[in-house]
């Protein structure tokens, strides 16, 4: 009698060994996956009134997520200082939370400009602020600052007037107290200029004072006017 063929059925390759070889293949035929870090929005505002200098802050994560900030200034501070003084702890905040790519978006044009490099800090005050955010930016992978009507920061602001009124803060919102600046400066009562160069125009100085140490005993005029 001839030889008898017989059939046998192929034996299953378990799951696991495929799952391991389709891993081990793409390992080798795609490049390491890059990190993509995540966006963050900050919106920052700043509030001076009698009863008190204060600042406002909401983050939005990627997701949509808001977180809201509360901080009351037991210090004299005038009205641009106390949107620095927003801008610089909302910084503060992000970096403790890891955060590295980041929008920031404030309705304080002349805060915007001088840290932008499009405006001049002709008072010692400021321009020490304005330094500490230019240091605090080399923490970033990715920081863009963009002003923003001022009706369109109504959160930031609310949060900020609440502060300086130390009305009772809800129990969602972060909220701290700053007994001092967060930056040390010398009050020379000089410029900012280097030396050998003229002195800045006496009207412009006195017109950026005034402006400096406005404080809010009404409603906001409309975006446009100077802030």
């Amino acid at each position: 009698m001839g030889d008898r063929i017989t059939y046998e059925p192929r034996k299953a390759i378990k799951s696991r060994a495929i799952a391991d070889f389709v891993a081990e293949w793409t390992g080798i035929q795609l490049p390491p996956p890059q990190i993509q870090h995540e966006c963050w929005t900050l919106y920052f505002d700043g509030s001076l009134m009698k009863t008190g200098a204060s600042a406002g802050l909401v983050f939005i994560s990627p997701l949509g997520v808001r977180m809201r900030y509360a901080i009351r200034l037991h210090f004299p501070e005038s009205n641009n200082a106390a949107e620095y003084e927003a801008l610089v702890n909302g910084l503060h905040i992000v970096i403790e939370l890891g955060i590295k790519r980041l929008e920031i978006r404030g309705d304080s044009r002349l805060i915007i400009d001088q840290v932008m490099k499009e405006s001049s800090c002709h008072d010692p005050k400021m321009d020490a602020y304005c330094k500490a955010v230019r240091r605090l930016e080399e923490k970033f992978d990715g920081l863009e600052l963009n002003h923003m009507l001022r009706k369109c920061n109504e959160a930031a602001d609310a949060l900020a007037k609440m502060a300086s009124e130390r009305a009772t803060i809800p129990s969602d919102v972060f909220v701290s107290d700053l007994n001092k600046p967060s930056v040390d400066y010398k009050d020379d009562g000089g410029s900012d200029q280097p030396p050998g160069d003229s002195s800045p125009d006496p009207k412009v100085s006195t017109a950026q004072e005034k402006e400096a140490m406005d404080i809010e005993s009404e409603p906001p005029a409309p975006d446009g006017s100077p802030d």
